[in-house]
């Protein structure tokens, strides 16, 4: 747990909006760059203690000021004509059936849709570490979904438009969204109020955040983890609880 590496929730919260206010940059009108808010000149990254500041965005993505993105509910019926139309195979997957992930391709972006995913990291294969888990990105490229299972069975998780990866600064694109089915699909795309999209070092790995809140964050253990509403994505709590336990965890990548 965050308390046990030195910080309480309530102090980490009050540390991470005070890093949020440091930002030397006014916000920008988009995200695009990988690597969308890094540290401070000089700054060092310790377990949770980063810096970050603002970079240009991406045009086609929207802009802040305008409406926030609301959360879409995914009907689970679907057309005759649409029938089988692509049927993703993720044979393997103690998380996802064939149906949940049917359900969340039309929200992936279009030209990645018709490709085939590869199961690049499990928990029940390759144990719970998040260490474990950046090794097995190593030289990926292609995007991520992350799917999680926590202890009281509530199923939820991640598209990263980039893959996972250690970094000093925020990175990815406002392709990027969360997800939960709660028990229909919900899914969280961003708002376009800020760009803290993915970030993790080998203690905390981060989706999402604003205002001391993150979206979904995991520890470096991949035990224990947490959900809260945050500005990037305006998300519900994706799991059962706001901290929750990961029963299974996995990494899917485009092949």
């Amino acid at each position: 747990m965050l308390a046990d590496r030195g910080k309480s929730p309530q102090e980490f919260t009050k540390w991470s909006r005070k890093q949020e206010q440091s930002s030397s940059l006014p916000h920008p009108k988009g995200a695009h760059d990988t690597d969308t808010a890094c540290l401070a000149p000089g700054s060092r990254m310790r377990g949770l203690r980063w810096r970050y500041t603002q970079l240009p965005s991406q045009p086609d993505d929207p802009l802040p000021g305008e409406a926030e993105a609301e959360a879409e509910t995914v009907s689970t019926a679907r057309s005759p004509d649409t029938e089988e139309a692509w049927v993703p195979t993720l044979g393997e997957s103690k998380v996802l059936h064939a149906e949940e992930f049917r359900q969340l391709v039309p929200h992936f972006p279009p030209r990645f849709t018709g490709h085939s995913w590869t199961l690049v990291y499990c928990t029940e294969r390759d144990g719970f570490s998040l260490k474990s888990l950046y090794r097995r990105m190593e030289g990926q490229s292609s995007p991520v979904l992350l799917a999680l299972r926590d202890r009281d069975g509530q199923i939820f998780g991640a598209f990263s438009s980039t893959a996972i990866r250690v970094s000093s600064c925020f990175y990815g694109t406002g392709e990027t969204f969360l997800f939960s089915f709660s028990p229909q699909l919900k899914v969280f795309k961003w708002t376009g109020s800020n760009t803290f999209f993915v970030k993790g070092d080998l203690d905390l790995l981060v989706m999402g955040s604003g205002s001391g809140q993150f979206g979904l964050w995991l520890d470096g253990d991949l035990n224990h983890g947490g959900s809260r509403p945050c500005a990037t994505f305006n998300n519900e709590v994706l799991a059962s609880r706001e901290e929750f336990f990961i029963q299974d965890l996995e990494a899917w990548s485009l092949s």
